[in-house]
């Protein structure tokens, strides 16, 4: 919504009200824009997370792909914390130094 203010009565005419209007389409679009940019950069970079931790859980708890993220996801509900933020804290713990990351093995 754009609101726009005037020092004189009626200073706005129907072909500036049009322009104002188009302009905050304009704008609308382009921050809709950037904010689904935003969430799909996101989204990519959780998805790829998630994935590095299922991969970790897989080889620790010798299961499959299925069977790790289901472990995964039902941490995450237990400790009522993010999937993201659980895959976060078990990628850090497994690259930190005496981890279990590639560097360590």
């Amino acid at each position: 919504m754009l609101t726009a203010y005037s020092r004189k009565p009626r200073a706005f005419d129907e072909d500036v009200t049009r322009l104002g209007r188009l302009f905050t389409a304009h704008v609308s679009i382009a921050v809709d824009s950037a904010a689904e940019r935003e969430q799909l950069t996101e989204a990519m970079r959780t998805r790829d997370l998630i994935g590095q931790a299922t991969g970790i859980l897989m080889e620790r708890m010798d299961v499959d792909a299925a069977g790790a993220f289901d472990s995964l996801v039902k941490a995450s509900q237990r400790e009522n914390v993010k999937l993201r933020d659980l895959a976060r804290r078990i990628v850090d713990a497994h690259n930190a130094p005496g981890g279990r990351g590639v560097n360590e093995r």
